[in-house]
């Protein structure tokens, strides 16, 4: 149990490590107050979550899911970030594009993961 605990705690320091990186790319070359970046690892993080999945499952590799998914991917995805996101939109009078950021930050988020799955069981098919 702790092994597990710490390849957590490793795949989460990879995760937002890379998701800090993200965001400063994103303020950099982007340069937008819509939070692109944010939304961009909710997109890539959940694609990639649906393709381990299956991946993960169809091959025998369950054992990476702690190490992966709940860390790399969940340091990654950041839903809690989304939040602030959002409310910050909302809170400067933006309310059109708080809904446009939370409409297409979960529906993409979602479509990426079906994406992620679908790709992945044709891949191993």
């Amino acid at each position: 149990m702790f092994m597990t605990l710490l390849s957590v705690a490793l795949g989460g320091a990879i995760g937002a490590s890379l998701r800090f990186g993200v965001g400063l790319w994103a303020a950099r070359v982007i340069a937008t107050s819509f939070p692109l970046g944010v939304m961009s690892v909710n997109v890539i993080g959940s694609f990639l979550m649906g393709a381990f999945a299956i991946w993960s499952v169809e091959r025998g590799y369950t054992g990476l899911n702690p190490f992966v998914m709940t860390g790399i991917l969940g340091g990654f995805t950041t839903f809690s970030a989304f939040s602030l996101e959002a409310l910050t939109l909302i809170e400067r009078g933006q309310a059109a594009s708080a809904l446009l950021y939370v409409g297409l930050s979960v529906g993409l988020s979602i479509g990426a993961l079906a994406l992620g799955f679908w790709l992945m069981r044709g891949a191993l098919a």
